[in-house]
C-alpha cells in the first residue's frame, strides 16, 4: 500500500510542487506550512515520512526534526531534509539533529523517489518489528536492552585500495568501529563466514563500471548479511547508480568526496538501527518460541495471535490502511486421522503451515488457532491484493502433498479459505475475525476448496 508523507514548507508552491511528484507516485500527501504545525500534524496523523524544509518562520527544520526525534510517538518517523543549502556543515548539522536523509534543491524527482522507497521499505520493517516486541512486552517476554555495545566490524571496500585507505584512516579519527579493508572477493567470503560484518562500505564502481552494485545485490541475497548495513560511496554524477543502489537495498549513500565526520554518523545511524532490528528479531524469534508458538508447526499460536493482532488492528484505525485476516481450514482433515493416524495427521498440519509461511511477505501474519485451522493477517493490504493472495495459498496446498515413508503415494489436502478486511472502522478484531469465520463457513458450505469474502451489510 501507498505510504503516507508530511510535507513542511513554508512556501505554497513548494508544497504543491513536491505533492504533485509524490501524488503521481500514488504517495497520500499531508501538508504544514510551519514547524508547529509540523509537530501537531505528525503526533495526530502519524505520517510514514517527513520530508522537511529547513527555512521556516517560527522554528527551522533542523529544531523540528529535533523535536519529533526526543518524542516517542514520532522517533521512529524518517525524516528527509529538504534545503537549497548543499555544503557538508549543513547536512552534518541535519543528521545530528537525526534526519534520515537530506536532499538540497533544486530535487531530482526520480532520484528523490528511490530515497523514498528506501525509507519507507526500511520503516515498514521497523514497524513491524516494533509492534511485535510491543507484544512480547505485554506478555512478558521481553528483555532489557543491552546498555553496552560492543564495536561494529566495518568493511570497506573501495574502487581502488588507496580509496579503502583513506577511508579507513579518516574514520578512524571520527568512529570507534573495526575497520577492516577487503576486495570484492574478500567481501564475498566475509559475507558467509560465522560472524559476517555489521556494515559495508562500498564504492559504486570497483574493478569495473557498476560492479559495487553487484557486490551489494550479492550481499544483500546472503542469509549472514541480509540485514547487514550498507553505504555506498558514489561519485556526485552518478545519478541513475544511486537509484539503482537505494532499489537494490543500499541503506545509505555519500559521495565523493566524502567528509569524514558525514560518513562517520552516516554509519553509525545505520548500525544503530541495524542492531535495533537485530534485537527486535532476537525478541521474537527467541523470547516467544516456547511460549507462544505452536510446538507441531512452529507458528504462532492463540495467545499470541489474539494480543498481536489487535495491536494491528488499532494501528491499522489510526493509519487509515487496511489489513485483511483469513481463516483458512483443512477440508475433511478428520478423514486423514481416521484413515492413516494421528501421526500422519499431524505431518499435514506441520507441511500447510510450512506452505502457507513460504508463499507470505514477511511482515504478514500467521497462527494457528487450534486443530486443522489457520489465521493470516497482511497489514497494508487492499481487498484485491488479499483475493489474490488466498486464491495462491489455495492452489499451492491443492498442489501439494505430504510424503510419509508409510505413505508412498503422498497425502494430499485442500483449503478452504474465508476472508474479510479490517481496520477502516471502529471494528474490534474480534468482530473482523468473526467475518472472516463467516465466510470461511460459506467456502464450506459451497463445497470446499474455495475462497469466500465476506462483505458486510451497506
Amino acid at each position: 500500500m501507498p505510504g503516507r508523507i508530511l510535507i513542511v514548507d513554508d512556501v505554497a508552491t513548494n508544497r504543491i510542487v513536491l505533492k504533485v511528484k509524490l501524488s503521481s507516485a500514488c504517495y497520500e500527501v499531508l501538508q504544514a506550512q510551519s514547524g508547529t504545525e509540523a509537530i501537531e500534524v505528525a503526533r495526530r496523523e502519524r505520517p510514514d515520512l517527513i520530508m522537511l524544509d529547513v527555512m521556516m518562520p517560527d522554528k527551522s527544520g533542523i529544531d523540528v526534526c529535533l523535536e519529533l526525534k526526543k518524542d516517542p510517538v514520532t522517533a521512529h518517523i524518517p525524516v528527509i531534509i529538504v534545503t537549497a543549502l548543499s555544503t557538508s556543515e549543513a547536512r552534518i548539522k541535519a543528521l545530528e539533529a537525526g534526519a534520515d536523509e537530506f536532499i538540497t534543491k533544486p530535487i531530482d524527482e526520480l532520484t528523490m523517489l528511490a530515497r523514498v522507497r528506501s525509507l519507507l521499505r526500511a520503516s515498514d520493517t521497523e514497524e513491524e518489528l516494533r509492534l511485535r516486541e510491543t507484544t512480547c512486552q505485554e506478555l512478558g517476554f521481553s528483555e532489557a536492552a543491552p546498555t553496552f555495545q560492543q564495536p561494529a566490524n566495518i568493511v570497506l571496500v573501495g574502487g581502488q585500495k588507496s580509496s579503502a585507505i583513506r577511508w579507513r584512516k579518516e574514520l578512524s579519527d571520527q568512529s570507534h568501529h573495526n575497520l577492516e579493508i577487503a576486495t570484492l572477493e574478500e567481501a564475498l567470503l566475509l559475507s558467509v563466514s560465522p560472524t559476517p560484518p555489521d556494515a559495508y562500505v562500498i564504492a559504486g564502481n570497483l574493478n569495473r563500471p557498476d560492479e559495487g552494485l553487484r557486490l551489494l545485490s550479492e550481499l544483500r541475497s546472503k542469509p549472514g548479511t541480509r540485514h547487514a548495513a550498507i553505504l555506498m560511496v558514489l561519485q556526485p554524477t552518478a545519478r541513475q547508480q544511486a537509484i539503482i543502489a537505494l532499489d537494490l537495498g543500499a541503506n545509505d549513500l555519500i559521495h565523493e568526496p566524502c567528509d569524514p565526520q558525514e560518513m562517520a554518523l552516516r554509519l553509525n545511524t545505520q548500525i544503530t538501527r541495524k542492531r535495533q532490528a537485530d534485537r527486535l528479531r532476537a525478541t521474537v524469534q527467541d523470547g516467544l518460541r516456547m511460549a507462544v508458538t505452536d510446538p507441531l508447526t512452529g507458528l504462532y499460536n492463540r495467545r499470541y495471535a489474539q494480543s498481536h493482532l489487535s495491536r494491528m488492528n488499532a494501528r491499522s484505525q489510526s493509519s487509515h490502511r487496511p489489513f485483511a485476516v483469513m481463516m483458512l481450514d483443512i477440508d475433511r482433515f478428520k478423514r486423514i486421522n481416521d484413515t492413516y493416524g494421528h501421526v500422519a495427521g499431524d505431518a499435514v498440519l506441520a507441511s500447510v503451515a510450512q506452505k502457507l509461511r513460504e508463499n507470505l511477505r514477511g511482515v504478514d501474519f500467521v497462527a494457528r488457532m487450534g486443530g486443522e485451522e489457520f489465521l493470516v493477517a497482511m497489514p497494508d493490504t487492499d481487498i484485491a491484493e488479499a483475493r489474490l493472495t488466498a486464491e495462491r495459498l489455495r492452489k499451492v496446498i491443492l498442489n501439494h502433498q505430504t510424503h510419509l515413508a508409510a505413505i508412498p503415494n503422498g497425502i494430499s489436502v485442500t483449503l478452504s479459505i474465508g476472508f474479510a478486511m479490517g481496520g477502516v472502522t471502529n471494528e474490534t478484531f474480534d468482530q473482523t475475525i468473526a467475518r472472516a469465520d463467516k465466510a470461511l463457513y460459506r467456502a464450506k458450505a459451497e463445497g470446499r476448496n474455495q475462497v469466500n469474502f465476506f462483505q458486510p451489510a451497506a
